[in-house]
């Protein structure tokens, strides 16, 4: 079996009855690496007839998407990337609809897509164009027409391209299988052929254009009033199932050797080693070819036939190159060959969070608001990319002397579009890649994690900064749901009486074991952390004061005491 995908396409359109062709039609196939990153794009349109602009909003809806979804970032999945360009073509269509011929029908038309990745179909669709699959000798229509029928013989389209500012897509997925054949068709088309004829033409043993014209004359034939267009893609071949292209091209470089003070690896000269473990070695070099200093990590020599952990590494380099933000480590793109496995990244001068937790127990709290922003900056960079970080922990993240935060780590980073491709975590069954202290609960209850298990991360750290400790006390050795539910939040007041209520409910909501309890984005804790949430003041009325303000209760109660013991002796001088 190959290792790629490979397809066979094939089209036809005629105008029919019509002046002009509104219908519009195309397909590419990138090369690789994009083949495998963003796979082949099929993708077919009918301007609205009523359309003023019909032919132009066709061809518009059909380039916009094969050109943009080539430029959108690597890491994005199939789903963010097509429904961000839809999305954006859409109000393109119905701005220019209102401005140009002032109707919402100036510029309207259908489009239906189809994207082919790794061993997976994509489908997004609006309007009444259709996408069919012929599998094993059997016919589906795998889109639903978004026309309503007003009578018999008279019907409107109820959703299109640039009738209306907000847009609602059709999308779906679905395994491929090698010897599939999808059939995109306009309604000029298969409004008047019947679905035993389709499949009967599709079955037949000819070249793809050969079908599609025969297809298109055979409508025509039985009386097609509109526009016909018909593209047919047949998969001649799938990749291995969780082959992954990307992070092995390098996974035949062998192990570096034990690197000493004064060696030179590829023009990198060790200065010293800075940390190291049962999994990586993390040395300072000087870059001879730049002349700057830089950071050399290495893999183990323990893991040197473990084709999973080498995979990891490899992940973590590609991770780091598509981020460019401030507050995350820069790895930079490599200037030369390298002779065995390792990657580069910028040197950092400066403290871990760790370190600064240490430094700083009583730390003031519009300091750590500061720091808590910067790292939110970092996550942001992450999540844009459609990455989840998973291992966000003191320890992975650092304060340079300038004072600028930065995220260190990537070993753990999850990545949409690579997941598409194969699932990294596919060897580690059962294995959490986060920090037990620091990972979201949903993790170890084998949950998917979302933006929010980052969220909790970040809330654990926060609290930890302004408190000296962990939100709920160490976590479990294994967390289930049983041991899970006994545990409880342990408020500010207890470890630091300076944290105002309101931020203690900022944090609470943030590390809430349950992920529906917390907050939907990382701008709604950064804005209770520094704006007092009426919710969470509210709350502190009904907590007792010993609760509340442990040391004006016990001053209140004290002077109580003492003013009763006053009492009792001017009594007893009466």
């Amino acid at each position: 079996m190959s290792k790629t995908l490979s397809i066979s396409i094939g089209a036809y359109s005629d105008k029919g009855i019509k002046a002009e062709n509104q219908d519009f039609w195309g397909a590419l196939i990138p090369k690789e690496p994009q083949l495998t990153l963003k796979g082949i794009s099929v993708a077919i349109a009918d301007g609205m007839s009523g359309s003023e602009a019909g032919k132009e909003a066709s061809h518009c809806c059909v380039t916009a998407f094969l050109e943009d979804y080539y430029s959108t970032p690597d890491t994005w999945s199939v789903v963010h990337a097509g429904q961000k360009i839809l999305s954006a073509t859409n109000s393109w269509l119905h701005s220019q609809g209102r401005s140009r011929y002032a109707s919402v029908k100036g510029m309207v038309s259908t489009l239906s897509v189809l994207v082919l990745k790794s061993n997976t179909a994509h489908i997004f669709h609006v309007g009444d164009s259709r996408i069919y699959l012929l599998r094993q000798n059997s016919l589906e229509q795998l889109t639903r027409d978004h026309r309503l029928w007003v009578t018999n013989d008279k019907s409107y389209l109820s959703r299109a391209m640039g009738i209306e500012p907000h847009l609602e897509v059709d999308y779906k997925s679905l395994p491929l299988e090698s010897g599939d054949c999808f059939l995109l068709t306009t309604d000029g088309l298969h409004d008047f052929m019947d679905d035993k004829t389709l499949q009967s033409l599709l079955s037949a043993s000819r070249d793809l254009n050969t079908i599609a014209e025969t297809l298109v004359l055979g409508a025509i034939a039985n009386h097609s009033d509109d526009n016909l267009t018909c593209q047919i893609v047949r998969i001649d071949s799938l990749p291995l199932p969780r082959e992954d292209e990307v992070l092995r091209r390098h996974v035949d470089l062998p192990f570096p050797p034990p690197l000493e003070p004064g060696m030179l690896l590829d023009g990198y000269r060790i200065e010293a080693e800075l940390h190291a473990s049962k999994r990586t070695q993390i040395y300072k070099a000087f870059d001879t070819l730049r002349q700057r200093s830089v950071i050399l990590k290495t893999p183990s020599i323990l893991y040197n036939d473990d084709t999973h952990y080498i995979e990891h590494f490899l992940h973590e380099e590609w991770a780091g190159k598509r981020i460019n933000h401030e507050n995350v480590l820069r790895i930079p793109e490599s200037d030369r060959g390298k002779s065995c496995l390792y990657y580069v990244t910028e040197y950092l001068e400066g403290q871990t969070l760790r370190d600064w937790i240490t430094q700083n127990p009583k730390p003031d709290i519009k300091q750590v608001r500061k720091l808590v922003e910067q790292i939110a900056k970092g996550l942001r960079a992450f999540h844009r990319m459609e990455m989840l970080h998973q291992d966000l922990k003191p320890e992975n993240i650092m304060i340079t002397t300038a004072g600028v935060v930065k995220i260190i780590d990537f070993g753990s980073v999850k990545i949409a579009g690579i997941t598409e491709i194969t699932p990294l975590d596919h060897a580690d069954g059962d294995t959490i890649l986060g920090t037990l202290n620091y990972t979201a609960p949903e993790y170890h209850l084998g949950q998917r994690g979302t933006v929010k298990a980052d969220l909790y991360s970040l809330g654990v750290i926060c609290y930890e900064m302004l408190n000296g400790g962990l939100p709920f006390g160490d976590m479990p050795d294994k967390p289930n749901r049983n041991n899970l539910a006994r545990l409880t939040y342990i408020p500010s007041f207890h470890r630091n009486n300076m944290v105002p209520i309101w931020i203690d409910g900022a944090l609470k909501k943030a590390t809430s074991l349950a992920p529906q309890l917390r907050y939907d984005e990382l701008s709604e804790f950064l804005h209770d952390l520094s704006t007092p949430n009426p919710q969470f003041l509210r709350t502190e009325h009904k907590l007792p004061l010993l609760e509340r303000n442990p040391l004006l209760f016990w001053k209140c109660s004290t002077l109580f005491f003492f003013l009763c013991s006053l009492a009792l002796l001017l009594l007893n001088r009466d």
